[in-house]
């Protein structure tokens, strides 16, 4: 079977983004932050130790877990991680990455945070109504091709079905799986496995209906905050208060669960760039606080971050 080729023309015509509900409340939401953004000016790329949104990382991580000892489970491994990860395109509101995902592999990111919209069997990657000219046959050739060429990797993928009405992705996850990569690549198990048995291999975290597909997303502890109303210092402090409280919760929780830390958000008023601009530093001087010591602060997901701070994460293993 050819791998299945998306245009812009397939997306919805615009009349059916106005729907009842909460759905059609957030679409109606994008389609004005889209609008909106139109009258913002470009703004250069930026490049700092905690931000970074350029196309090509300050630097590379691209095999740091292969001197994690074997024994060690993956819920007490550090990890970076990005939210909505192939969310590249779509102007400010919807964009919240810049880097490709085979760079964002090599630069150490091992969370992915992955949306497919299901039309007709077919799977392509959306953040909301935009379109990210990808679909889950490029995700997996991705992830295959990296842990081809590293091995002693591991790769966490939370999966989950975006602006979809079928509620029923399974049958097409399994067929893009069996199609470019293959079920060997899987980890086949609810259980957390400890770093030996997870190299190599792709974890999908499953945040949609049906059979067992690797572990459960909603089986981790996770702080996801993601609504910020405004850039104003009050709803930023309540941000950056959840995000804080609960990395010093992965510190000290349960060793056998899996902690995962949101510190992106968003809301018309808080674009991801812009709230990325104002969290990211925090985060990066709050670790810094705590180099050279190991610590466990299990997965932390982050909007445009910088090389930087996707080092300082990783160091917390060692």
């Amino acid at each position: 079977m050819s791998k299945p080729k998306f245009h812009v023309k397939d997306q919805w015509p615009l009349k059916r983004l106005i729907m009842e509900g909460t759905r059609g409340r957030i679409l109606q939401l994008m389609v004005m932050g889209v609008l909106l953004g139109t009258t913002v000016p470009v703004h250069r790329a930026i490049q700092t130790p905690d931000y970074d949104d350029t196309s090509t990382p300050e630097s590379l991580n691209p095999s740091w877990m292969a001197t994690i000892p074997d024994i060690y489970s993956l819920s007490d491994v550090t990890m970076p991680g990005t939210h909505n990860t192939m969310a590249l395109y779509g102007g400010t509101l919807a964009e919240c990455n810049s880097w490709s995902l085979a760079l964002q592999l090599r630069a150490g990111i091992r969370f992915l945070d992955i949306r497919v919209r299901h039309v007709n069997g077919n799977l392509t990657i959306h953040h909301g109504i935009s379109y990210q000219y990808a679909d889950f046959g490029d995700v997996l050739m991705d992830v295959v091709d990296f842990l081809t060429e590293y091995p002693s990797e591991t790769v966490l993928m939370r999966l989950k079905e975006e602006l979809s009405d079928t509620q029923n992705i399974y049958d097409s996850v399994v067929r893009y799986i069996n199609e470019y990569a293959h079920w060997d690549l899987l980890w086949n198990s609810r259980e957390m496995p400890t770093m030996g048995e997870a190299r190599g291999k792709l974890i999908v975290l499953k945040d949609f209906t049906g059979p067992d597909l690797g572990m459960l997303y909603n089986s981790l502890d996770i702080a996801d905050d993601w609504n910020v109303a405004s850039l104003q210092p009050e709803d930023v402090e309540k941000k950056w208060t959840s995000v804080s409280t609960h990395l010093e919760a992965a510190a000290v929780g349960n060793k056998n669960q899996m902690f995962l830390t949101y510190s992106s958000g968003a809301s018309i008023l808080a674009h991801p760039n812009a709230l990325a601009q104002l969290i990211n530093p925090r985060l990066y001087e709050y670790l810094t606080g705590y180099v050279g010591q190991r610590k466990r602060f299990g997965i932390v997901t982050m909007d445009f971050p910088g090389a930087k701070l996707v080092q300082t994460i990783i160091g917390f293993n060692y």
